[in-house]
């Protein structure tokens, strides 16, 4: 998968917040995300990242 730093990445279930869309803020073994709704950020396995992933917006 061509992810990068900024993009914005669609995954199958939403956070709580309602929104469904984060910004990746770090790639390596875990990927660092921010929600894109209410700005919550977590840290995530890669191999959860890639599996979960409907869609992939790249950075303006």
């Amino acid at each position: 998968m061509d992810i990068q730093v900024g993009d914005i990445v669609r995954l199958k279930k939403q956070h709580p917040c309602g929104s469904s869309e984060w910004e990746v803020l770090r790639i390596g073994a875990d990927f660092r995300l921010k929600c894109a709704g209410c700005g919550h950020q977590i840290m995530i396995a890669r191999k959860l990242v890639e599996k979960n992933i409907r869609e992939i917006r790249k950075k303006p």
